[in-house]
């Protein structure tokens, strides 16, 4: 309730009306918003994987004379901000509707630190999940001893590493001939990452699956500590949506293909992806009841990916901060972030938008949205199993091992993968149909994804 009283009293001092005009409105009697429109805000936000968020950032908008209300020439956004549990993002976008002729130009330019990115293993179920366990060396014996303690005996780094990334994203996408809806799409993107083990002096002497992994060869030696990506993108793009950040109706449908050529490091990690996403709104009840959906699904079709690539969602264009993997804010809700990794993931994201109540205020149009969710994901291309499978014995050829209880494998579960699933409901109040404040709370229904409910506030629907 504070962030939201703080984001009215700062568009109060922006958004009030410097003479007692009557403005010009639409059909809906919605406010036509005309030339420059600010929306500084204080980034006050909380997410179960980040903890606290607080910062800065700015929306500004230009909508030229009205006449495309609430469409706008471009927006560009600015933040900085930073996660209690020691994340930090310093990013700006922007979105361009009056430089490329029938077209849209997309930027994107991001540092992105992570002092506890979480690293739960590849293949999904293949992975087994242990909650709190921690894994610490034990004293020396004729070999190395590594015991693990009983789960919740200490705070555990088992699941986390250090990671800093670098991205920067040109898109643009442009209609074919004269038809409406149907365009290509053009990209270039850059990706530097920069890993290692968690560096939390409350982790010392602890162990993590990171260092079992890089240890039995999981994560190779040249890859371990990151490189860098350069992506040469196309595609075909398909956008039938009445409205960009609110759609009450239409379809919108992303295919991209992404060549990775090994320009910079020459490790040769050359590799080709497809990612395809189909988005549907439909209206149930006018456009105060929607249903909506979104489909992806991202395969290696060429070549070899190192495992920090292959954690990326290689859309063109999107709408959330970070395009991981699946699990989390963005793809999952409810489900461990990044608990869903593999060459090949498909995803499923349904929601019933119910838009309760539509009202003006401080000069702008407002209003506020309820919709119930539910996730879907699995691994549909498995990356490196059976190696995964005989991991554990390697480690064991080099350590002793101690457990606190009964024996089990910390890198291979055993388990066939299926989906992993999540379920929850969400919160929104949208600002002329562009900014949407949201907070959202979702459970994973299987263990093995996370016990907890987990809470998300930020900004946008997740599509």
């Amino acid at each position: 309730m504070k962030r939201l009283v703080t984001l009215f009293l700062l568009l109060l001092t922006l958004g009030l009306p410097a003479q007692n005009k009557e403005k010009p409105v639409n059909e809906k009697g919605e406010i036509i918003k005309k030339g420059w429109n600010f929306g500084p805000l204080p980034v006050v936000g909380y997410n179960s994987d980040l903890g606290f968020q607080y910062g800065v950032c700015v929306d500004i908008f230009h909508y030229g004379d009205g006449s495309n209300y609430p469409g706008y020439n471009f927006k560009m956004n600015f933040e900085v901000s930073t996660y209690t549990k020691g994340s930090s993002i310093f990013r700006t976008y922007s979105y361009w509707n009056n430089i490329i002729p029938k077209g849209v130009l997309f930027v994107d330019l991001g540092y992105f630190i992570d002092k506890r990115f979480d690293n739960f293993g590849f293949n999904g179920f293949a992975a087994p999940y242990y909650k709190d366990v921690a894994v610490t060396h034990g004293v020396a014996g004729d070999m190395p001893t590594l015991v693990i303690d009983e789960p919740g005996a200490k705070e555990s780094g088992f699941y986390i590493l250090n990671r800093n990334q670098f991205r920067a994203i040109l898109s643009m996408q442009r209609k074919i001939g004269n038809l409406e809806h149907l365009r290509y799409g053009l990209g270039l993107a850059y990706y530097n990452y920069d890993i290692s083990r968690v560096d939390l002096s409350k982790y010392d002497g602890q162990v993590t699956l990171y260092e079992l992994y890089c240890q039995s060869g999981l994560i190779r030696e040249n890859e371990k500590n990151g490189g860098n990506v350069t992506q040469l993108k196309a595609g075909i793009i398909y956008d039938s949506k009445n409205y960009e950040n609110d759609p009450t109706r239409g379809i919108y449908f992303e295919g991209t293909f992404t060549a990775a050529p090994d320009l910079m490091d020459g490790k040769n990690y050359s590799h080709l992806t497809f990612t395809g996403v189909f988005h549907h709104y439909v209206p149930v009840v006018g456009d105060k009841l929607t249903f909506c959906y979104r489909l992806g699904a991202q395969n290696v079709l060429a070549g070899d990916i190192p495992y920090y690539a292959m954690l990326n969602t290689n859309l063109m264009f999107f709408k959330k901060i970070y395009t991981e993997a699946y699990g989390g804010a963005a793809t999952g809700r409810g489900i461990n972030r990044n608990g869903v990794i593999g060459k090949g993931v498909a995803w499923a994201n349904i929601e019933l938008r119910w838009r309760i109540s539509n009202f003006k205020f401080i000069n702008q149009n407002w209003c506020v949205a309820l919709n119930p969710t539910f996730d879907a994901g699995v691994v549909t291309q498995t990356f490196r199993l059976e190696e995964q499978k005989t991991a554990m014995e390697k480690l064991e050829t080099m350590y002793d091992f101690e457990y606190a209880g009964e024996e089990y494998d910390l890198i291979y579960s055993g388990k066939g993968e299926s989906i992993h699933t999540a379920a929850g409901c969400g919160l929104k109040l949208i600002m002329n149909k562009n900014l949407v404040v949201s907070a959202e709370f979702a459970k994973a229904l299987d263990k093995h994804d996370g016990d907890a409910l987990k809470a998300y506030i930020g900004f946008n629907y997740i599509f």
